[in-house]
């Protein structure tokens, strides 16, 4: 099949206020499909054959531009791990059909992944699933999971027998309106548009051609495709960065102290030029390591885009907060972004777990500090 053409995107505003940012995840991921963008995020058009990180990059800093961060995660989280994973049972069956509907924009996909109490360390997950002949009986629960109230189907990581080995646990299609699925809004006012819940599976009975992939492949694929979020979360980093820093420089330009431009100050230039830099440094990380999680799936590469983006991102936002002064308490200001984005240094991996990967990999890594400057050209650019 063809390289897809990629579809052509409108240039986003500057900034964009509250108003500006109303549309839900669903809304959202639905003209994101009608528009051919779900699709032209995956080369030739295929989850499986993995994601063009310049357009992944693409979309997710032109939903940032226009929507909530809640919005922007419930796309992000879908576009690099829970549609993906769709593409785990080829072939006609339930998953094909969610997978098509998905990348036309139709249907919202949830992974449901993390279990109560067991956070990042998903060897430690109770939910399970019995197989059977001809059916499974899943039970258990899932909290905190993005686009949990909104979605059609839910991916559910789950284990098919005792022990914490990686063979242990398998995915599991659900449809979301199959009988003893219930789903909880989450207790939080933030991320607004992200559908963030708990889900509670009591005995649900489904078809065995609901499994995805083969029994005992569940952490390995989810190793493979976390990588990918936390690349997207990088790169989401970077255009939330850019937004922010510009919104507060037009802010410094225009707010006055005796009559004179607090941009005009050294001291409130060299706070700026610092979390540029720190921007910069972001940026340059994620266009050097992309084809590594891209092309192969690097763990290490996506631990260290994923260590880089979780402390780069509350620094740069916590200083534009302060520089903002009270402005940034004002609806929809800085100060409610810089809460929310406490979410890259938690979701998809707290980052002291995802340094302890970066610690892991030290000697290839330690190998990679050599002084050579790739040739112009030699990454894509993402």
């Amino acid at each position: 099949m063809p390289e897809q053409a990629v579809v052509p995107r409108p240039a986003p505003p500057a900034t964009a206020g509250p108003a500006a940012r109303a549309g839900g995840g669903r809304q959202v991921w639905r003209e994101l499909g009608a528009a051919g963008r779900i699709r032209a995020v995956y080369r030739e058009g295929d989850p499986a054959a993995g994601v063009r990180a310049g357009e992944l990059g693409a979309v997710l800093a032109d939903v940032d531009a226009r929507h909530s961060v809640g919005t922007t995660l419930a796309v992000c989280v879908q576009l690099a791990t829970a549609v993906p994973l769709l593409a785990l049972s080829p072939g006609p069956g339930p998953a094909a059909g969610a997978l098509a509907a998905a990348l036309e924009g139709r249907s919202v996909t949830a992974l449901a992944a993390t279990d109560r109490g067991s956070g990042s360390d998903l060897t430690a997950l109770e939910t399970e699933v019995v197989i059977e002949d001809d059916q499974l009986v899943l039970t258990g629960t899932k909290r905190w999971i993005t686009n949990a109230t909104q979605a059609d189907q839910l991916v559910v990581l789950a284990r098919h027998r005792p022990g914490r080995h990686f063979t242990c646990f398998t995915w599991v299609l659900v449809p979301a309106t199959a009988p003893g699925v219930s789903v909880e809004p989450a207790d939080t006012d933030l991320f607004a548009g992200s559908g963030t819940g708990h889900l509670t599976f009591d005995r649900v009975r489904l078809p065995r051609a609901q499994l995805l992939g083969r029994p005992g492949r569940g952490l390995a694929g989810f190793a493979a495709h976390i990588a990918v979020e936390r690349l997207a979360g990088a790169l989401w980093g970077v255009a939330l960065c850019r937004r922010v820093l510009a919104e507060t420089r037009d802010f410094l330009q225009r707010r006055t102290v005796a009559d004179r431009p607090l941009w005009e100050r050294d001291s409130v230039q060299q706070r700026y030029a610092s979390c540029l830099l720190a921007a910069h440094q972001l940026r340059a990380l994620t266009r050097e390591l992309a084809h590594r999680v891209t092309d192969r799936h690097d763990t290490t590469a996506a631990a260290l885009l994923k260590s880089a983006s979780g402390t780069t991102v509350p620094r740069v936002l916590d200083a534009c907060a302060q520089l903002q002064g009270a402005e940034g308490f004002a609806a929809g200001g800085v100060q409610r972004l810089r809460t929310e984005a406490a979410l890259f240094g938690i979701g998809g991996g707290t980052t002291e777990v995802v340094l302890s990967v970066v610690a892991g990999g030290a000697g290839p890594l330690l190998d990679g500090l050599t002084a050579d400057v790739p040739e112009a050209g030699r990454h894509d650019d993402p």
